[in-house]
């Protein structure tokens, strides 16, 4: 007989999630996500200047609002039939940089790090060094005081945790540091950008700002320090906890279908010569890269989701419609498994659930033959030993390595942007901005990848007004529930067959949840 159990809420993520399982033999057998928030920005939007999509758009996340910005903005230079300067695309892969940087980093070590990182057994490590033992000092501090925040429903001692003390205690240290690493990631992103979250300079047309030298050796310097904690800390503490969990392979592959919209612009700003580049694969199959038509291939269906029924129906994002119909019990405590219980749409490529994301972004860039892609990742499976298994990939464990890698190949190309802007400037280059006329009426769309995965941006212009704006981001496509055909999302696919030691203490739920960063 199947055990059923709810984590409610999901924690160590940005926003609110439930997940509920059953659990046969061990192994999930069945799985549901919830996702309890609606935000509604398409109908907050609908009537307002166009202008103001990029203000309201960024709110959709506090983690990512960056990505989210600059997608509403090339969504609108869609309709305004306009094109950033090469300064502006520079600048927008500075500060999109910073915010990947920020953002995997808070994810390795503070979202995802506790659920293979034992605090507790850290508490029993020989220290190797003074520094390492006032950590653990710390620790213990911490831990008599009695007040252990988040961290006292932590599964610690659960069975699955498999690192030694001393490695417990080390990346326990490396978290701590990371807390300062990635503050500083986001003062990057606000030299150009004024504060963040919710930076103030790139509205349609490219950006407001223009640096001064000093602001881009500010911007630099921040950004080497990030580099380096990436590279001589971060990237060590994946290989040293890897051979621990590689049978972390052998499950969380969920459909093997993958897409990203692409970011990080080359200079064409041509999406297909993004550093991440769009595109899609089918069924794990890395031999063919498919494009993307965004007005043709995406499709919308609400049956398993708390919106009218005539929102769906496999329609397309660019005539869509977003009219919430709540049907939840007792403020989501309940859900009907067979009916409405998620507020994302199941977003659909050509009738298929897709994951997004930093797997997806890798795999893609690998198979279009991306050389920095290739070598990151050849290389990693050859030091854990796996030399060619290019499909262990299709795992958790694929997503925890996928997304350092990620930002591997991201804070290497910084270098390059910066003395892009620089050589820029000093040849007189002094175009950040494209002026423009709101059109009476006009449609627009534009991709970007977050970094968690796909957001695409539909818009609609009637007598200089958003007659309509919709909105696709991440948890549409990773945390959807099942279609109308009751296909699975993603995330609940991935859950299926993840083995359960002890369904008190779902840890391993919790892993294959997490390696989505939701």
């Amino acid at each position: 007989m199947a055990e059923r159990i709810v984590i409610d809420p999901i924690t160590r993520i940005e926003g609110h999630l439930r997940i509920e399982v059953e659990i046969t033999n061990g192994r999930v057998s069945n799985a549901w996500n919830t996702t309890t928030l609606f935000r509604g920005y398409e109908i907050i939007l609908k009537g307002r200047d166009p202008r103001d999509a990029w203000h309201f758009s960024h709110r959709i996340c506090g983690i990512c609002p960056t990505s989210h910005g600059h997608t509403a903005s090339m969504s609108l230079e869609d309709s305004f039939g306009i094109r950033p300067p090469d300064n502006a695309r520079l600048i927008r892969n500075l500060m999109e940089a910073a915010q990947i940087g920020y953002d995997h980093i808070l994810w390795f070590y503070i979202l995802n790090g506790f659920d293979y990182v034992d605090v507790v057994s850290a508490l029993s490590a020989k220290p190797s060094s003074a520094y390492l033992k006032r950590v653990q000092e710390r620790i213990k501090a911490y831990v008599d005081s009695g007040q252990l925040g988040f961290l006292g429903n932590g599964y610690w001692g659960h069975p699955e945790y498999r690192l030694p003390p001393e490695l417990n205690l080390e990346i326990v240290a490396h978290y701590l540091e990371a807390i300062r690493i990635k503050s500083l990631a986001t003062e990057a992103s606000a030299v150009f950008g004024g504060k963040f979250p919710y930076i103030m300079s790139t509205p349609p047309g490219g950006v407001t700002c223009i640096p001064t030298l000093t602001q881009i050796a500010d911007y630099k310097d921040k950004m080497t320090i990030v580099k380096e904690f990436v590279d001589n800390k971060l990237i060590p503490d994946l290989l040293a906890i890897a051979p621990y969990y590689l049978y972390l392979k052998d499950y969380g592959a969920g459909h093997k279908n993958y897409i990203s919209m692409g970011v990080l612009d080359g200079e064409s700003q041509d999406p297909y010569d993004r550093l991440f580049p769009r595109g899609a694969i089918f069924n794990g199959d890395l031999s063919r890269v498919e494009r993307i038509e965004l007005l043709k291939d995406i499709e919308e269906y609400v049956g398993h989701s708390w919106y009218t029924d005539r929102c769906g129906g496999g329609r397309n994002p660019s005539d869509g419609i977003t009219e919430p119909q709540f049907t939840g019990k007792d403020g989501i405590k309940e859900i009907d498994h067979d009916g409405k219980y998620d507020w994302t749409k199941a977003v659909r490529l050509k009738g298929r659930p897709m994951e997004g994301g930093p797997l997806a972004q890798m795999l893609i860039a690998y198979a279009s033959g991306r050389e920095q892609a290739r070598r990151l990742v050849d290389d990693v499976l050859r030091t854990v030993g796996m030399e060619g298994r290019l499909d262990i990939l299709f795992s958790v464990l694929g997503r925890v390595v996928a997304r350092v890698l990620k930002l591997k190949m991201t804070l290497d190309s910084v270098e390059g942007w910066v003395d892009g802007l620089i050589e820029n400037i000093k040849a007189g280059d002094t175009e950040f901005f494209v002026p423009y006329e709101i059109p009476d009426s006009a449609r627009g769309v534009a991709g970007w990848d977050a970094p968690r995965g796909c957001i695409t941006d539909y818009n609609e212009i009637e007598n200089k007004r958003l007659k309509n704006w919709q909105s696709v981001p991440a948890s549409n496509w990773n945390f959807s529930p099942r279609d109308d055909k009751g296909v699975r999302g993603p995330a609940e696919e991935a859950l299926i067959g993840t083995p359960v030691s002890d369904p008190k203490n779902p840890l391993e739920v919790l892993r294959v949840v997490h390696s989505f960063d939701p």
